[in-house]
């Protein structure tokens, strides 16, 4: 498998949540052939291993398909788009980016998110943001009927970055959008590529989940699904090396795969947590630990799920999160999956019963 072709594209598919079809499409060309897919009224994508034999524990591998984006409100009758934002964005990273918006017809047409001029500015403007109120998404129409007839732009259209990914191999730097969670779909496709064929002594089900950015709603549909009793939550997690003082970074870029231990809706069984932190240490894998005071993934759904689920997550440093760009390392993601692949070879029902 080609990871770096498979990031590529999973980073480049348009796919904001509620949306993420054409992301959903890019994971399935690269999961095992022998794998079994199936979907669910929300797009939800579940990959089962051709070696589960049912009666033994099952475990769920989750990550999620969507990513930050936005939706079209209304058309002003200059033609813009008037947006609403789909998940957590800071109103400062939006103005003056290249989006992507879905015409009634499906093609994706390009637009700029609107950034006034200074020329036009009061002095009391050039000094604060604007509100995403106050925003728009200009495509190049010039009036509402033209927005709508010639563009086929419809209220409720969905948008996203429009970002082409690269890799910089000299430094091991990808750039690009969508690594929340574009990177945990892939490593779920890597570790089934890489246990394709291999005897286990649980049952493994890919869970790759739709609209984590409107709250983790989708996880709470595939935990009641999948019913593991232990989960792997993939993350692309917010990097703090360029943000805090170097004394307290927890999730740095080049130093391998974050391990929380905290967030502000899940504690981490602490159990699976250690047992975890010691494989990677006897391994020699390199990981990092952190508290963290705020932020969730799908683990806070999982983890309260059924009848209570162990779970942990294993999250790939990204820096600028939430914004048009993200800067991650392929090599944190190698040593992600290579910690994942080395748990799922070794738990077993009397493992997880200690957990």
């Amino acid at each position: 498998m080609n990871e770096l072709k498979m990031i590529e594209e999973l980073s480049n598919a348009f796919g904001p949540a509620g949306f993420e079809d054409e992301a959903q499409l890019v994971a399935r060309r690269y999961m095992p052939a022998t794998a079994q897919m199936e979907e669910d009224s929300l797009r939800d994508l579940y990959v089962r291993r051709r070696e589960n034999t049912g009666g033994r524990p099952v475990v769920q591998l989750d990550a999620h398909l969507d990513e930050v984006g936005f939706m079209v409100q209304a058309i002003r009758p200059d033609g813009a788009l008037k947006f609403i934002p789909l998940g957590t964005i800071v109103a400062s990273n939006i103005p003056a980016h290249k989006v992507k918006v879905r015409a009634k017809d499906g093609t994706l047409v390009s637009g700029i998110t609107t950034a006034k001029p200074p020329h036009f500015m009061s002095d009391a403007e050039k000094n604060r943001m604007p509100a995403v109120e106050e925003m728009a998404i200009d495509v190049g129409a010039s009036s509402l009927e033209e927005a709508r007839d010639s563009y086929g732009i419809r209220v409720a259209a969905p948008a996203a970055p429009d970002v082409r990914f690269e890799y910089d191999e000299k430094h091991d730097i990808m750039i690009g959008k969508a690594f929340d969670n574009r990177l945990g779909c892939a490593a779920i496709a890597s570790v089934l590529e890489q246990l394709d064929g291999e005897a286990l002594s649980v049952d493994v089900v890919g869970a790759l989940a739709t609209q984590e950015e409107l709250g983790c709603r989708s996880a709470a549909v595939t935990a009641r699904t999948v019913k593991p009793q232990i989960a792997i939550v993939f993350e692309g997690c917010p990097a703090d090396d360029t943000v805090v003082e170097k004394w307290l970074s927890q999730t740095a870029v080049h130093k391998g795969p974050m391990l929380r231990h905290i967030d502000a809706r899940m504690l981490t069984n602490p159990r699976f947590q250690r047992w975890a932190l010691d494989l990677a240490e006897e391994l020699g894998i390199p990981v990092q630990e952190a508290v963290r005071t705020g932020g969730a993934t799908n683990g806070a759904p999982i983890h309260l799920s059924n009848e209570g689920v162990p779970c942990i997550v294993i999250g790939f440093p990204v820096r600028y999160i939430h914004s048009h760009y993200g800067i991650a390392s392929l090599e944190d993601f190698k040593n992600g999956v290579r910690l994942a692949v080395e748990i799922l070879r070794r738990l077993d029902e009397k493992t997880i019963r200690s957990f």
